[in-house]
């Protein structure tokens, strides 16, 4: 094993180790994953000695290049490398700042059109990231519930479009329609999402004029394109006119597409009055409010039986979480987190559940072994951190 010196500037506080550190003897001092929270720890560390595998630093450098800067940094003169993971993370505060001024921001059709691309970079970047994004919501601030919200549901409106093969200007204004449906009520909904007890009155009100709301915003903003609009104004109408705010019985297909995203989300989103329906349920559901229509149908193959973020058992009788879909929706890839007896490990492996003896047979309802799980653990460190120094 050939190590190469850690220099200081290669460990960030409180951010996941991207490697295993080990002494120059090559015993190993902190697994991959393991935090530093402060410098006097890491002043320890790096008096003791500390090194890392040289191929284990290769490994990381090349796993998912991530130099996408956030929108409000597209100004400057040299944008961030930074992880992917911690994008993600950043992207309600980021949509918080958008969302702040409007609708009198100047010039916001445009500065949202720039959030939709930033966010489709991100997708692009590694698509299994942004669904284990979706998913994995235990760690999310209820404060930031609404705009979450709204990103998650502009995710999957993306890939639901995609999958049915939509122009890219119909996409786009999808995307653009999912970020600012709620956008009169995104703080509101960090409330709701927080309180225990069932809407009041006011709040029901609020809700229930919100798309309408959202779509007046948007025109005193300057928006025109109408697709955007009618998805906004339409997105909780339903075709037996049971919907709301107006009642509509004719409702655009874009709208329809719109709600069904917003709806599975929410199906699959934590308050503090309800826990997250699991997957299978939420599309089932879906499937069935839906009639087995092509709008559902996508974002059901999409998902998969088994999406990134979801917890499974194995023949082996190892737990993991789903870190990639495959070929086969019976078959995503696993990061295993317990040993056979279901006993927390160190090391995370790479399980293909297409092998009988890593085939998945059964969900896991108790998500505590992943509920403050970094998704480093699952992944790996995705970005691409500079080279280390050798010694």
């Amino acid at each position: 094993m050939k190590l190469l010196r850690l220099p200081r500037s290669q460990i960030r506080l409180g951010a996941p180790l991207p490697w295993n550190v080990r002494d120059e003897e090559t015993r190993l001092l902190l697994t991959r994953g393991h935090v530093i929270e402060s410098e006097e720890q890491l002043d320890a560390l790096l008096a003791r000695g500390a090194f890392v595998d040289v191929e284990e630093a290769r490994a990381t450098a090349h796993l998912y290049k991530a130099s996408v800067p956030i929108p409000s940094q597209a100004t400057t003169a040299a944008p961030r490398v930074q992880n992917l993971f911690g994008l993600w993370s950043q992207s309600a505060e980021e949509m918080r700042k958008l969302m702040a001024k409007a609708p009198q921001a100047p010039d916001l059709p445009t500065h949202v059109a720039e959030f939709a691309a930033w966010l489709i970079e991100l997708v692009d970047k590694d698509t299994d990231i942004a669904l284990y994004h979706c998913v994995r919501q235990e760690s999310a601030h209820a404060f930031f519930y609404g705009y979450n919200h709204s990103i998650h549901t502009a995710i999957l409106s993306l890939l639901l479009a995609r999958r049915l093969q939509w122009p890219q200007p119909r996409m786009m204004s999808l995307v653009k329609a999912a970020i600012t449906m709620n956008m009169s009520v995104l703080d509101l909904q960090g409330k709701m999402a927080d309180q225990e007890d069932p809407m009041l009155e006011s709040q029901k009100i609020l809700i229930r004029r919100h798309p309408q709301d959202a779509a007046d915003w948007l025109t005193q903003a300057g928006v025109s394109d109408v697709d955007w609009l009618t998805a906004v104004a339409q997105h909780h109408e339903r075709p037996d006119g049971s919907g709301h705010p107006h009642g509509l019985t004719e409702v655009a297909e874009i709208a329809m597409a719109l709600r069904v995203s917003d709806v599975f989300m929410a199906k699959i989103s934590a308050r503090k009055l309800r826990p997250a329906l699991p997957i299978k349920e939420a599309a089932r559901q879906l499937f069935q409010e839906d009639h087995g229509g092509p709008l559902s149908s996508a974002i059901i193959k999409e998902f998969g039986l088994y999406p990134p973020g979801d917890v499974v058992k194995l023949a082996c009788g190892e737990i993991g979480v789903v870190m990639r879909r495959t070929d086969h929706a019976k078959c995503p890839m696993v990061a295993s987190i317990t040993d056979g007896a279901g006993h927390p490990t160190v090391h995370t492996s790479i399980r293909d559940t297409s092998q009988p003896e890593y085939t998945i047979v059964a969900s896991v309802a108790d998500k505590s072994l992943v509920a403050r799980m970094p998704p480093e653990r699952v992944y790996g460190y995705a970005s691409a951190p500079p080279p280390v120094a050798a010694t």
